[in-house]
């Protein structure tokens, strides 16, 4: 897996060869049962055509950040680009805290790219106010997306072609 630190703060990108089919590992982003086995999710409502709603409750933590204060919450936005099976944009996403203030918006595109391997992850999530609150949003969420996304790579690959 590769990760590119937040560029002054404003985005982070990760991408990861996944040996499934890049339909499978698409469709991890859309599943409620997919969702709560590889990102923790208790509730999503996913919706993958253009207008759809993309929104993901985790539980709220147990421990507090000093300036996010409790992490969980809902991250929820609008599926605007959506190319079936391949690859989505969710726009005017925001993280909504368990307290405190939502961050955003936001934008998170995801492209499934075929390989000979299966499929090349590339998940990319930018939106930026240039606030302490935000820096170190992108620094909490960036280590939690690659722990997930070990876990969607297991995932995915264990599922039926």
């Amino acid at each position: 897996m590769s990760a590119q630190t937040p560029n002054e703060g404003d985005h982070f990108e990760q991408e990861l060869v996944i040996t499934a089919p890049p339909s499978v590992v698409y469709r991890c982003f859309f599943s409620a049962d997919a969702l709560r086995a590889w990102w923790q999710a208790v509730r999503s409502v996913t919706t993958p055509v253009a207008l759809g709603v993309y929104a993901v409750e985790w539980a709220t933590t147990p421990y507090r950040d000093e300036l996010l204060g409790s992490l969980g919450g809902v991250f929820h936005g609008t599926v605007v680009e959506v190319k079936d099976g391949q690859a989505f944009l969710v726009a005017d996403a925001f993280w909504v805290p368990p307290e405190g203030d939502p961050i955003g918006p936001m934008a998170l595109e995801i492209i499934c790219e075929p390989i000979d391997a299966g499929c090349r992850l590339k998940v990319r999530q930018s939106g930026y106010d240039p606030s302490p609150r935000w820096l170190r949003y992108y620094a909490v969420v960036s280590r939690g997306w690659q722990i997930s996304l070990i876990a969607l790579k297991r995932y995915a690959e264990s599922q039926p072609r």
